[in-house]
């Protein structure tokens, strides 16, 4: 394979000693497909791109299977982890600072569904071959001092057209979160994955993103349609579903670990975004 002989000394696999939340910046790089020992979590929002084979992640405690020749946009700060593969070729990995993906104004309910976790996923097609040309020269003009923003100019236009095939034509208003904003919804994003598992109240981020709580909650409600409460269970669930999936640990101590202070909380929640019991949830795994 042409990728194989032009970046083998290059592939990059992911590190089981990295620490949670470390930023990867502004990146296009061959990956080598690997199980993970554990998620990884990321403040960017990330693309994947097979040229040959398929890779499965856990996310949210569910299976998504990423075809070849298919762009798959998520967001990293949602806790990934590849669980299977069926083929060693290298594969593309982009990243794109959560900042830079929120001011190029993409469609609102675009952004919407990648801020809310779910993984996009469009398959190139007769646009394959372009795909890799776009991809291949993403890797290359990053490695040089200048191809920065030509870079950045052509993942936008790419994302735009991937938003014209994966929306429906009312949901194409732009966002509605205003440039000055983007900044403050990142650092309470990253506050609450890095704090879920203890007692957060909306004026503990106020204080800590140097905002009035009630305006922390109305700028983060239009980024994520939802409030600062809602998004804090939501985050506290997910990691739920992931330790139901990949541990033996007690329901109760999951629950406890996860930030809720009662099981009953916990099962109400849990049931409420997943339409099953936690009990449940595990024996579909199992």
């Amino acid at each position: 394979m042409e990728n194989n002989i032009l970046y083998s000394e290059k592939l990059k696999k992911f590190d089981k000693q990295r620490g949670a939340f470390r930023p990867y910046g502004l990146t296009c790089e061959l990956w080598k497909p690997s199980l993970m020992q554990k998620p990884d979590r990321h403040n960017e929002i990330e693309i994947n791109y097979f040229t040959e084979g398929s890779l499965t992640y856990l996310f949210r405690g569910s299976k998504t299977t990423i075809p070849k020749h298919s762009l798959a946009l998520f967001w990293g700060l949602v806790p990934h982890q590849i669980v299977s593969y069926d083929e060693s070729a290298p594969y593309y990995v982009c990243t794109i600072p959560l900042t830079q993906f929120l001011e190029w104004k993409l469609p609102g309910f675009y952004v919407d569904r990648v801020l809310k976790g779910e993984v996009l996923i469009e398959n190139s097609g007769a646009q394959s071959i372009y795909d890799e040309f776009l991809l291949k020269n993403w890797t290359k003009d990053l490695s040089s001092k200048n191809g920065r923003e030509t870079v950045l100019l052509e993942m936008h236009a790419r994302l735009i057209r991937m938003a014209d095939k994966v929306l429906p034509k009312k949901g194409n208003e732009g966002s509605q979160i205003h440039s000055s904003e983007i900044s403050y919804v990142e650092r309470i994003a990253m506050y609450i994955a890095q704090n879920y598992s203890r007692p957060i109240k909306a004026a503990d981020i106020g204080e800590e993103v140097g905002l009035h709580p009630d305006y922390a909650n109305v700028v983060f409600k239009k980024a994520f349609g939802m409030t600062l409460n809602e998004y804090i269970v939501q985050e506290r669930i997910t990691q739920a579903q992931r330790k139901l999936v990949s541990t033996d640990k007690s329901i109760t101590d999951i629950s406890y670990e996860c930030g809720f202070n009662s099981m009953s909380r916990f099962n109400l929640a849990f049931k409420r975004i997943n339409n099953c019991t936690p009990r449940e949830f595990r024996k579909t795994f199992v």
